[in-house]
C-alpha cells in the first residue's frame, strides 16, 4: 500500500524528510497520509524517542563506542511494550529487528546482536513468552523499505519541530527559506493527522498512559522523551535560557 501510494504521489527514489522543498510537499504529505491512515487503523505503530537537552547523564559519556546501541536496546526494549502485546500467551511472539545502518564496528554491532538477543530471557519477556531470536536480527537500508522511509518521513517532522528548526532563517536574511516554510507545512499537516488520534498529544512530553501501562502496546503512535537513570537537570541548556 505504502509502495503504491509512493509511486502514486509521484515520489522517485528513497523518500527522506531532508528532500522535502516547496516544490514536493503535496506530495510527501499524500505519501505520509497514507503511512498515517495505517497509523489511525492501527495496522502500523510508530515510536518516537529523544532525549532532552536538561538531562544530563554522568555514566554515559556522550562519546562512548555503546552510545547508540544503549539507546537502541532501551527503544526496543521499552518504547512498543512489547511485554503487553501477549496477554494469552497461548503461542509464542517472535520479534523481528531490522536495524537501520547501525552506526558502528561489525564486532560490535555482533555483540549487540547478541546482547539484544538475551531480552529473550529477561523474565518479564521470558514469562510472557516473547521472543528475539539472533536470526530474526538484521541490518537494513532505508532505501529499500518503504516502510523505513515514512518513518523517516515522521521522524523527520518531530525533529524539525522539537529542534525549532523551523525558526531558522538563512544567514543575514530577515525571512526564513522556502524549504523551512515548506517542512513547516508538512509537520503541521502530520501533527493534525497525530491530534486526530489523540487530541490533546504533545510531541514534547511522553505520551500519557491513562488507560494503564499497556497503552504503551496498544496505542499505535507514542512518544517517549528518554531520561536515562541517574541524569541531572541543567536548566541552563533549556530553549529559553538559549
Amino acid at each position: 500500500m505504502l509502495s503504491t501510494a509512493k509511486a502514486d504521489a509521484g515520489l522517485v527514489g528513497e523518500a527522506k524528510w531532508t528532500k522535502i522543498g516547496p516544490h514536493n510537499e503535496k506530495a510527501y504529505i499524500e505519501f505520509v497520509d497514507s503511512a498515517l491512515n495505517l497509523v489511525a487503523a492501527n495496522r502500523m505503530k510508530l515510536r518516537v524517542m529523544f532525549t532532552q537537552n536538561i538531562n544530563q547523564t554522568q555514566h554515559l559519556d556522550h562519546d562512548d563506542d555503546n552510545r547508540f546501541f544503549i539507546l537502541y536496546y532501551q527503544f526496543i526494549k521499552n518504547a512498543f511494550g512489547l511485554r503487553y502485546c501477549n496477554p494469552e500467551r497461548a503461542e509464542e511472539v517472535i520479534v523481528t529487528v531490522l536495524l537501520d545502518d547501525a552506526p558502528d564496528t561489525r564486532q560490535a554491532l555482533e555483540n549487540f546482536k547478541n546482547y539484544l538477543s538475551s531480552l529473550s530471557v529477561y523474565p518479564i519477556f521470558h514469562r510472557e513468552r516473547i521472543k528475539i531470536p539472533r536470526d530474526q536480527i538484521s541490518e537494513i537500508r532505508s532505501h529499500d523499505h518503504v516502510i523505513l522511509q515514512a518513518v523517516d518521513v515522521v521522524l523527520g517532522a518531530m525533529q524539525f519541530r522539537l529542534n525549532e528548526f523551523h525558526k531558522r532563517k538563512p544567514e543575514g536574511q530577515r525571512l526564513r527559506g522556502a524549504r523551512t516554510r515548506a517542512k513547516e507545512r508538512v509537520y503541521k499537516h502530520i501533527n493534525s493527522r497525530i491530534r486526530g488520534i489523540y487530541p490533546r498529544f504533545n510531541i514534547g512530553t511522553s505520551t500519557g498512559q491513562s488507560g494503564g501501562p499497556a497503552d504503551r502496546w496498544d496505542h499505535s503512535y507514542r512518544h517517549w522523551c528518554f531520561v536515562p537513570e541517574g541524569s541531572i537537570k541543567d536548566l541552563s541548556r533549556g530553549k529559553r535560557q538559549k
